[in-house]
């Protein structure tokens, strides 16, 4: 282990984009958006497409921040800049905290879908399996995560591709045996907005939180080869990837299957994935949706753990965390940081497996806060930045001068506020304010005085 806290610019745009994929390209697309379709029906397509639009407001304001300034903690280095030391500290700590909740809930999910062929193996056994598959490749050189990542992250594009593919055929030409369906289900079943419009916002605080990853981009900038051209870039592609696989995947799935249906989907045999491939004559078709959905959750787990380890770094570096997690091996990996973080994702991954429906219910609301929580306080980030005469040259710029990100925040402070009708958010809406109370208070008392370094 080195002393020396300096990560290692080695990864490519490619890698970046598919970090971002990965991270944001979760097991909820492959297994059915029900949730969301039973709040809104079809018109949760323009809940996607205004979600698409937010989630790219934050992306490339992200990118015009960090693209300037790459640096290490990325986000919450930044706000800790133009905001103030407490900003810092707390997105960068609720950032970690929701991220390996995120791991834990992953990881479970992946020890699940492996007892879809051997029903005997015990979860636990599972979860300690892949846990250590992925803090493995997370303790590798970054370039060969990397590389590990993009081939996980494009088993899922291909998978997207392929269902969206074959959902067109069905849609347009039919397949042998079957008439074409077009999009008739659309209107069908009590139409295109059976619950009314004002189900296109309400639905939105769980929408958003299918665009949560999207912030990987910007954490991986402090490794990039070119971080200004390379950020540009792989925002840019990333966005509208996720965008064009969000929005054509559940515009597919609710025209090829009525939404009430959708809507009662829960679990691999329910998944739309395996309707559309059974559709297609495609044999094992709940064989290949398993095996798809164990790769998206152990691809999410892998560009998860590295985003929490990356930014537990950075705070242990501006000592808001214990000094030694700053420290990198001579390969410029975080160590020390993985390993803390991977101890963190197994406390989070204990408390799904054996209390599923108790105090894991609460951690994973609050990892719904904080995407709210970290998007409004970049985008807050972003009106100071502009102000400041020295903060280098952007490579992206996110449009509309101050208007868009205003707009944005308001967008996000009324989603926040809708979130207490949604059953699946009301818990996160409820706790969270208390937990960035909480976060205000360890602040106070135990590093206000050490964040001099960090605002300089």
């Amino acid at each position: 282990m080195s002393g020396d806290s300096d990560l290692h610019r080695s990864l490519s745009r490619r890698q970046m984009v598919m970090l971002g994929l990965g991270s944001a390209l979760g097991t909820g697309l492959f297994l059915g958006a029900g949730s969301s379709i039973a709040i809104a029906g079809p018109a949760v397509i323009l809940s996607y497409l205004v979600g698409g639009l937010l989630a790219s407001a934050v992306a490339f304001a992200l990118a015009e921040m960090v693209s300037a300034q790459p640096v290490r903690g990325t986000f919450g280095t930044v706000a800790a800049r133009y905001l103030g030391p407490f900003a810092g500290f707390s997105v960068r700590w609720i950032y970690w905290f929701a991220t390996v909740v995120a791991i834990g809930s992953e990881v479970v999910a992946a020890a699940i879908y492996l007892r879809f062929w051997w029903p005997a193996v015990p979860v636990w056994l599972g979860v300690l399996v892949f846990s250590a598959l992925i803090v493995a490749v997370n303790l590798t050189n970054v370039r060969t995560f990397g590389t590990t990542e993009a081939v996980l992250a494009g088993v899922k594009v291909l998978a997207v591709l392929v269902f969206i593919v074959i959902g067109l055929l069905l849609i347009v030409f039919g397949l042998p045996g079957q008439a074409p369906t077009g999009v008739a289900n659309w209107t069908a079943h009590g139409g295109f907005l059976p619950f009314g419009a004002s189900a296109i916002w309400l639905v939105m605080a769980v929408v958003l939180f299918s665009y949560a990853g999207i912030e990987l981009v910007a954490i991986s900038a402090a490794e990039a080869r070119e971080p200004g051209p390379a950020v540009r870039a792989a925002m840019r592609s990333m966005m509208i990837r996720l965008g064009l696989f969000y929005l054509l995947a559940v515009a597919v799935m609710l025209a090829v299957r009525p939404w009430t249906e959708l809507s009662q989907a829960h679990g691999v045999r329910a998944s739309p994935f395996v309707a559309m491939f059974a559709a297609a004559g495609i044999p094992a078709a709940a064989t290949i949706t398993n095996f798809v959905v164990l790769l998206t959750a152990l691809s999410a787990a892998n560009a998860n753990l590295y985003a929490a380890t990356r930014m537990l770094h950075s705070l242990g570096h501006d000592r808001l965390a214990p000094s030694g997690l700053s420290a990198v091996t001579a390969a410029g990996q975080p160590r020390r940081a993985a390993l803390a973080s991977a101890a963190g994702l197994l406390v989070a991954a204990g408390f799904a497996a054996y209390s599923p429906s108790g105090v894991f219910g609460v951690l994973i609301s609050l990892a719904g806060f904080t995407v709210i929580a970290v998007w409004l306080i970049s985008l807050a980030t972003l009106l100071v930045f502009r102000r400041d005469p020295d903060r280098g040259k952007s490579s992206t710029r996110l449009r509309g001068g101050p208007v868009t990100p205003v707009l944005a925040i308001l967008a996000l402070l009324s989603v926040y506020a809708t979130g207490l009708y949604v059953s699946d958010m009301r818990i996160a809406c409820l706790v969270g304010v208390p937990f960035l109370l909480l976060v205000g208070a360890v602040y106070a008392l135990f590093f206000r005085r050490r964040t001099a370094r960090v605002a300089s």
